[in-house]
């Protein structure tokens, strides 16, 4: 149900947050460590995003490690290493610790994904949760058919399984309830198609007011405000 927190889902979860170019993970990543970590969560944050290198979670290092998130990225620090393809090996360390929730933020499609082939086995062990973020305003993800075709392939390239999904349609600080709306019709769509479960329904706090109302039903998944944190006043 939608007014159920991340802090009563199972403690210790590893979430895999995946989906198609420009969906929105890196600020779905952001704002659930972020959350998770207001709610007294012991949490890490991997950026393993080496395919784009704009809108990395690596930018907001300094703001979730006050928030007391632990965030990795490159072995040789979060900023000189923007444009490089480096992981470090310090996500294992997260990986290996079952208090410790952990949220690896990947990069977009099937490209992306093959950074998890290095932590293969920590996942399988950690039974982790490979979530597809869902944008219907993407040009390739409209329709249930466009979003299956990136969720195949990233299972393909991956070799792990989607287990839910995350609805994130949005325009923005311009995003109102009825794009909400819009994108959780795609994702339930998807749901009802897949059988998986929607985790999370994302969007800025003013578009998530009323959601119930508006669709006239509860709303399946919690809600997760997203703190736009990678995006600067004027963008």
């Amino acid at each position: 149900m939608g007014t159920e927190s991340v802090a009563s889902t199972r403690h210790g979860a590893v979430r895999v947050v995946t989906g198609h170019y420009g969906s929105g993970k890196t600020e779905v990543s952001v704002s659930l460590a972020m959350r998770l970590a207001a709610q007294g969560v012991p949490v890490a944050l991997a950026d393993l995003d080496v395919v784009n290198p704009y809108f990395r979670s690596r930018e907001q290092a300094d703001l979730m490690t006050a928030a007391g998130i632990r965030v990795i990225s490159s072995s040789l620090g979060h900023t000189i290493t923007l444009d490089l393809p480096a992981v470090s090996p310090e996500v294992h360390i997260p990986l290996a610790d079952p208090t410790c929730d952990v949220i690896l933020d990947v990069g977009g499609n099937e490209v992306g994904v093959r950074v998890l082939a290095e932590f293969a086995a920590d996942l399988r062990r950690r039974t982790a949760e490979v979530l597809l973020v869902v944008n219907a305003y993407r040009p390739e993800t409209v329709d249930v058919a466009g979003v299956l075709h990136h969720l195949r392939a990233i299972e393909a390239t991956s070799s792990l399984t989607v287990g839910g999904l995350i609805s994130n349609t949005h325009v923005c600080r311009d995003t109102t309830v009825d794009d909400v709306v819009a994108g959780y019709r795609l994702t339930q769509a998807v749901s009802e198609q897949t059988g998986l479960p929607i985790r999370f329904v994302c969007g800025i706090p003013s578009a998530l007011d009323g959601l119930a109302d508006r669709l006239g039903a509860p709303v399946e998944g919690e809600l997760l405000p997203i703190g736009l944190y990678l995006r600067d006043a004027w963008m």
